[in-house]
């Protein structure tokens, strides 16, 4: 599923950072990025936008009296230096309502509920959002393919995503993370270790070995018997 998204601030250093977050999401597409709400509304007329990010504070027309103009109100995420608006922007149901300066978590976790209304409004879950997720490196955001895992391994307050063809290291706890993951497809081999029972190619003695990579990584002894239970097969 793909959100169709428009800007509408005239704020040129706001703009930036919005485009720059959205175009880290790749559920987000931008349709335009807007100084003044009459740009913005010939977009608005022309394309069928799913999400509005909008200021409150512009020249001749604010955003409040924007989104009351409108006859189809995609859905509005409000994005300002003042929080004493948040009560109407709410009265006018926004999504979110975001205060200046704000962080990238913070955009996503506004934008993440756009997805989760558009979805449940459609009437079906995402085919594709059961079958990833995120993974913050630095300032990009990956979208993950669970079939891409090979394995993870937890460093402390990090863990390492380990793909077909490369790693990636975030910051994230290893029990975030496994309540993300299919229970079909991963299993915990070793307090530091989550394997894709996909990538296994065999068993030997306390070590597993993977396709895909030539790492051999150690079972622990409370956990082996679990994964041959997994496999219908007795740890002799």
């Amino acid at each position: 599923m793909t959100l169709k998204c428009l800007i509408i601030d005239d704020e040129p250093l706001a703009r930036e950072t919005l485009e720059e977050y959205i175009s880290k999401i790749p559920f987000l597409e931008l349709a335009g990025s807007c100084k003044h709400v009459f740009e913005a509304i010939e977009i608005l007329q022309r394309e069928q936008i799913d999400i509005l990010f909008s200021d409150i504070h512009m020249p001749e027309v604010n955003g409040i009296e924007l989104i009351k103009m409108l006859q189809y109100r995609p859905y509005v995420i409000f994005i300002t230096a003042y929080a004493n608006y948040a009560v109407e922007g709410f009265e006018l149901d926004a999504v979110d309502y975001i205060v200046k300066p704000f962080s990238f978590e913070r955009f996503f976790k506004a934008v993440n509920k756009c997805l989760t209304m558009s979805q449940q409004k459609n009437n079906k879950p995402s085919t594709d959002q059961s079958k990833y997720l995120f993974v913050k490196d630095g300032h990009k955001l990956h979208r993950v393919l669970f079939d891409e895992i090979c394995y993870i391994e937890a460093m402390k307050d990090y863990i390492k995503v380990v793909l077909k063809d490369r790693s990636i290291i975030t910051h994230l706890t290893m029990k975030r993370v496994e309540d993300q993951l299919p229970e079909n497809q991963f299993i915990r081999i070793q307090k530091s270790y989550i394997i894709n029972i996909n990538s296994l190619k065999f068993i030997s003695g306390n070590m597993a070995e993977l396709h895909d990579v030539s790492d051999k990584l150690p079972i622990g002894k409370q956990y082996k018997d679990l994964i041959f239970e997994r496999f219908g097969l007795k740890n002799d």
